[in-house]
């Protein structure tokens, strides 16, 4: 052949190859500069925020911010308008849209003035380093096998003294868990689940991949989650929340590994949040995706930097605990914990077996920065469950660990309401068996939630007792009056919709602190002192 017939040729198949790598359908994340329309939605927080949502901020000293306010309107209709763009999902927490497009339609959107920056789902257009290992698929569900009377399902309640709660009427009560799943089929019918439904705590829900309220349909793996807190069925099973109540959020399509099942998981943590939420539990985890291209690396797992992670710290800080199962790669090639288990604040749990020891299915740490994890362990073999059609059965991995510790802390935290999320967490972590050595295997162990509650009671007691709140009203002031012993003492002052009236100020014994200048009405007030804290309701 011609050298310069063979050159055209050459330039021609690298034209082609080009042009079909530009053609592609790709994935992304559009980043904006900013929410000019922040001031509104801050002047009036309930247009963006439940009371309930507002109330756990205020109980927790959190602020309302622009992080709270919904993507600007505007924005999204601009970027839905250009050419070939299809939007997936948004965050209001990250301020961002998931889209899907060609490469050059995504690029033409960076031109825009009101966009930051365009983050790919594939890792090579944003990072350049090779030879990243990769982790072998995370099996995220195993196929299920085969005073109250917990029958079997004993043993993973009595594992972390559990029991002893619920004998104390510390069943869950007054507590909302979101459940972020593949699918809740048959969860409004079954036999388990119906003292759930008769007594209204399941109280909604929503399809973020099909886009419609039908949260009831999908894959069976959410009805399994689910019984494992919320289940009831005398001498047969007992879920360790079975009086806490419910929202079932569908994240995960069972049809395909893709990274916009991870910007579904950070919208249903926002809507969690929205309607006010303690508890995030998910059984869920993302490491592989359909397209290699996409997939995470052991390099990404160092706590904030994938999407999902990202989403479930923030959840954190508005208040929520959230759990994630630690994944079922314990026996992979690297077996380490995906996302967004791997968040630095996100409990991720692991299973052991009925006799305590490590499931060995169960993923294991450290993530890529050295921290511990899993963080805590609970039965996930063999664990007790309903099936669809209201059997009981057994099932193991991790997704069943994870939500039978989520009920265990919705009980926790009904018998100390006064605690925040970081507290919470923190005595779960310390009245585990291996908090003073953990390892990669158990992370802080098995935890005696008996324990955890005489440690939070003992500390709460003096909460209770040694903090005295008077009001005078010849000059309309507060007086708080407390030991010597306490250091560090500061009050901070909401109005009924989580507004910040009176920042957080340190205060003296018997000092009067005016309220001359507030206006007539209900305010909650919150006293803390290196941790110990007092909440309650003042009427100025």
């Amino acid at each position: 052949m011609n050298f310069n017939i063979m050159k055209k040729t050459l330039l021609f198949l690298l034209l082609l190859s080009s042009l079909s790598v530009f053609s592609q359908i790709e994935d992304a994340w559009v980043y904006f500069n900013d929410k000019p329309n922040s001031a509104i939605f801050l002047s009036n927080p309930l247009t963006m925020l439940s009371q309930r949502s507002l109330d756990r901020r205020t109980a927790q000293s959190i602020a309302v911010t622009a992080q709270d306010v919904p993507v600007y309107q505007p924005y999204i209709d601009q970027i839905e308008a250009a050419n070939g763009i299809i939007i997936k999902a948004k965050s209001k927490w990250i301020n961002c849209l998931h889209i899907r497009g060609t490469q050059p339609d995504i690029n033409a959107l960076a031109a825009l003035p009101f966009v930051h920056h365009i983050h790919w789902a594939n890792n090579s257009w944003n990072r350049m380093a090779n030879n990243i290992p990769h982790f072998s698929p995370i099996n995220k569900q195993l196929s299920t096998v085969t005073n109250f009377n917990y029958g079997n399902s004993a043993n993973q309640i009595q594992m972390l003294n559990g029991h002893l709660l619920h004998q104390q009427n510390y069943t869950g009560t007054g507590k909302i868990i979101a459940v972020l799943d593949a699918g809740f089929p048959n969860a409004n019918t079954i036999q388990p689940l119906q003292r759930l439904i008769t007594n209204n705590q399941i109280l909604g829900g929503y399809d973020f991949v099909n886009e419609n309220s039908n949260f009831y349909t999908g894959d069976a793996h959410g009805t399994m989650v689910l019984s494992c807190m919320g289940g009831f069925k005398d001498n047969q099973l007992v879920g360790t929340a079975p009086d806490a109540a419910y929202y079932l959020y569908i994240t995960e399509d069972v049809n395909s590994e893709n990274p916009v099942e991870e910007s579904y998981w950070v919208e249903a943590a926002e809507e969690a949040d929205r309607v006010g939420a303690d508890i995030i539990t998910s059984s869920l985890g993302y490491v592989d995706y359909d397209n290699p291209s996409y997939t995470h690396s052991y390099t990404d797992m160092t706590g904030n930097k994938n999407f999902a992670s990202k989403g479930a710290n923030i959840a954190f800080t508005k208040g929520i605990v959230v759990l994630a199962s630690a994944g079922n790669s314990g026996t992979a090639n690297i077996p380490t914990i995906g996302v967004p288990a791997e968040a630095t604040n996100v409990l991720a749990v692991g299973a052991v077996q009925s006799n305590r020891t490590y499931a060995n299915f169960s993923s294991i740490g450290p993530t890529f920065d050295g921290r511990i994890k899993p963080d805590i362990m609970a039965q996930g073999q063999n664990s007790v469950l309903s099936d669809t059609n209201g059997n009981i059965a057994t099932a193991n991995g991790t997704s069943f660990s994870c939500p039978i510790m989520a009920g265990m802390i919705a009980s926790f935290w009904q018998a100390v309401p006064n605690l925040n999320a970081q507290q919470i967490v923190n005595f779960v972590r310390q009245a585990s068996d291996r908090y003073t050595f953990p390892d990669s295997q158990y992370g802080y162990g098995i935890p005696n939630f008996q324990q955890a509650l005489n440690t939070a009671l003992n500390i709460n007691n003096l909460t209770i007792s040694d903090f005295q709140i008077q009001q005078i009203r010849s000059n309309n002031s507060l007086r708080i009056v407390f030991p010597n012993n306490f250091k560090n003492v500061t009050l901070a002052l909401y109005n009924t919709i989580g507004q910040q009236v009176l920042a957080a100020t340190t205060i003296i014994s018997y000092q009067n602190i005016d309220l001359s200048a507030l206006a007539t009405g209900v305010y909650l007030y919150k006293i803390d002192s290196d941790g110990t804290t007092k909440t309650g309701k003042i009427i100025n």
